[in-house]
């Protein structure tokens, strides 16, 4: 672990290779688990603000698990997460054949939303937790993974590099600047 502003971030996020295989598991993060995807605050807020837009591109059982859980939920551990279909899939992923699609990023590619998808989503597998003082950023190793791990390291691409993109848009590039000189000393060690 090693400090980087307000944030604690393990140094597997530096050391590990991942690389999504949808290919392999298909979207399993958006299918299996216990729990919604974590959500902000100010992210239940623009789900209330999209869901009109997005809806057309949703299952109708998503549509109905929305219709009677609410856009998003609090989950058994108090936070803000998406609602569940039967406490399975997540009630906005879709399907293209057997692979799992976030049905928010779907409405996204096409131009309807600015809004990607939950930045919990986007940053998977790395995992954030707010505190007060800080943010613990930790990788969240899943055995449904292990395609995007083998992958990940067979073309040698860490964490950090795989969700580049979602690590600026939740820290700023100037965190992450920080963060690849940490990476780039640790390689040197």
């Amino acid at each position: 672990m090693f400090q980087l502003g307000k944030t604690i971030v393990s140094e597997d996020i530096l050391e590990k290779d991942f690389v999504c295989n949808l290919a392999a598991c298909k979207g399993a993060c958006c299918v299996d688990g216990d729990a919604g995807a974590p959500l902000s605050e100010t992210e239940t807020k623009k789900l209330d603000e999209i869901y009109p837009k997005i809806k057309p591109f949703l299952r109708k059982e998503g549509i109905a698990a929305i219709e009677n859980q609410g856009k998003w939920t609090i989950g058994t551990d108090g936070d803000f997460e998406t609602p569940l279909i039967e406490n399975k899939d997540c009630a906005y992923v879709i399907f293209d054949q057997k692979t799992a699609l976030c049905g928010i990023e779907q409405a996204y590619n096409q131009g309807i939303i600015d809004w990607k998808k939950p930045v919990s989503c986007h940053l998977y597998p790395v995992r954030v937790k707010d505190y007060t003082e800080f943010a613990a950023v930790n990788y969240d190793r899943w055995d449904i993974c292990e395609s995007a791990c083998s992958l990940g390291k067979e073309l040698e691409v860490p964490i950090y590099k795989f969700v580049k993109e979602a690590l600026i848009r939740r820290f700023g590039q100037d965190w992450y600047l920080e963060l690849e000189k940490v990476a780039a000393e640790l390689k040197t060690q």
